[in-house]
């Protein structure tokens, strides 16, 4: 898949740094997986080392029965942070890897139509109510009676499901790339998921696909709403998180008015200006195509207007 303001990096260094590093809520959320990964991972090692490890039943080292979400009640009580901690744990690396995958591009394609912001509390949202989808199913299920008292749910699948659904309800139509399949539209996609996760419960992870299918409601809902003009975030706004805006797109349209310094444009300067104007153009006409003009941003259709009055 390939979001419309997705970079171009000259090599692999330059787009792990992009990945980790960049200045976006994006890098940042994969950044704190990975890091609570690759922390779990080295606590596991030094634990087998001096042959730490417990003999309980779940499998989950120190720092995971820490911030894993349980669906016991009574342990809940205990551990009141697990609904939100448990959206950023991974004990296996092929886990880690697919979650992220699909984060990166479902987010890549989520930040060219909305807000930082709104990603941040997508993903956020979209954990807590899968969280809430795992712990209700397993207290009110009789098939889950003789496990609920172990049963613990940890990943970001959840949050990240909700990012996808978001976005692929919010523009439905936009096509993705996938490797072998070609084309698929977003809507697709997403359904795709989502029968996969319903398909699934009966597998050996029943709670994890139960949070999936909540955090995919969330998304759902979410991205509805903000179709039909509420936003559901908009309480949220007047917390203040860290500025990462720098990275959005500038729009100018195309104009001859000389630099502060009084003089007449250069043909380079005149010539830079004009093709900078058309590259903003030709990707809106492009974003038209594809997801219709009510996709675009204020900015956007102000540009649009602007040069169409001026090629008058």
């Amino acid at each position: 898949m390939y979001g419309y303001y997705q970079q171009n990096h000259r090599n692999t260094g330059d787009f792990l740094k992009h990945l980790f590093l960049g200045n976006n809520i994006l890098s940042r959320l994969i950044l704190i997986n990975t890091a609570v990964y690759l922390l779990v991972t080295v606590i596991n090692l030094f634990a087998w080392l001096f042959s730490m490890h417990s003999n309980e039943i779940v499998p989950l080292s120190y720092l995971g029965r820490l911030l894993a979400l349980p669906s016991y009640f009574h342990e809940l009580f205990l551990k009141p942070w697990t609904p939100l901690t448990y959206m950023f744990l991974h004990e296996g690396f092929i886990h880690l890897l697919f979650n992220m995958i699909v984060l990166y591009f479902s987010g890549t394609i989520f930040l060219e139509y909305l807000s930082q912001k709104k990603l941040l509390w997508t993903y956020i949202m979209g954990g807590l109510v899968g969280a809430l989808f795992f712990v209700v199913a397993f207290n009110i299920f009789p098939v889950f009676d003789k496990i609920k008292n172990l049963a613990v749910a940890l990943g970001a699948s959840a949050s990240v499901l909700a990012v996808l659904i978001a976005i692929a309800t919010y523009v439905p139509n936009y096509s993705v790339h996938l490797f072998l399949f070609g084309r698929v539209k977003m809507k697709y996609l997403a359904l795709i998921f989502v029968a996969i996760d319903i398909l699934s419960i009966r597998s050996n992870n029943p709670g994890g696909h139960i949070a999936h299918l909540g955090g995919a409601l969330w998304g759902f809902f979410y991205a509805m709403s903000l179709k039909n003009g509420k936003d559901y975030y908009r309480f949220l706004n007047n917390i203040n998180w860290p500025n990462f805006s720098s990275e959005k797109r500038r729009f100018r349209r195309f104009d001859t008015s000389r630099p502060d310094s009084g003089r007449p444009l250069t043909d380079e300067e005149y010539g830079n200006r004009k093709a900078a104007s058309q590259k903003e153009i030709d990707h809106i006409l492009d974003k038209i195509a594809r997801s219709g003009y009510q996709s675009l941003s204020k900015a956007e259709k102000d540009l649009l207007f602007k040069s169409s009055n001026k090629s008058k």
